[in-house]
């Protein structure tokens, strides 16, 4: 995320208040840094896998200039924001594609694996989401943490930003999120 967060904040501020010139100037800033994340996450999936980052870079930016009466507080926000998005979609097109199958062919990973960089094509995202979901009901805070790092690519300052805690605090958010999913998971996968 290399463009000046002082530029999109400003160009995020005009699009809130409905200048459309704002966003068509916001668009080339943010698309790459909006692509970079996508081919993060896509990366290593199992070849032939139908969804492309370009789709899924398209399909965030249309959820969030689809956020209509949206507030952007700044870069890190809209990042967040993307990072939500692409989360859904992420998770929308593991149950299509697991519907499909019903399971045949899955294989768990444990989470301290998963949310290391880079992405395996095996991960099960509908189990993180679960799990993720679960963490929300008890702490939406840690939750929010591992979907800013794990799905926004988002660094411990920028998510202290977005949450307006210290990076400390997000530092000590990640670890005890990262041990409660790895739990979680493990869990699930002893579960039938």
């Amino acid at each position: 995320m290399e463009s000046s967060g002082g530029e999109i904040t400003g160009l995020l501020q005009r699009w809130s208040r409905g200048d459309p010139e704002a966003l068509q100037a916001l668009v080339p800033i943010v698309y790459n840094e909006l692509r970079r994340l996508a081919n993060h996450y896509l990366q290593n999936e199992r070849s032939g896998h139908t969804l492309q980052s370009t789709a899924l870079v398209h399909e965030a930016f249309l959820r969030l200039v689809g956020s209509h009466g949206m507030e952007w507080q700044g870069r890190a926000h809209f990042f967040a924001a993307a990072a939500n998005s692409m989360r859904r979609i992420l998770v929308d097109h593991a149950r299509q594609r697991q519907a499909g199958k019903r399971g045949s062919g899955v294989q768990r990973v444990p989470l301290d694996e998963a949310l290391t960089v880079p992405v395996r094509p095996d991960l099960d995202i509908t189990a993180l989401d679960e799990s993720l979901t679960s963490l929300a009901s008890i702490d939406p805070r840690k939750s929010r943490v591992v979907e800013l790092r794990f799905f926004g690519g988002l660094t411990n300052r920028e998510i202290s930003e977005v949450l307006g805690i210290t990076p400390a605090a997000v530092r000590n958010d990640w670890v005890v999120a990262k041990a409660w999913l790895y739990r979680s998971l493990q869990d699930a996968e002893a579960t039938p």
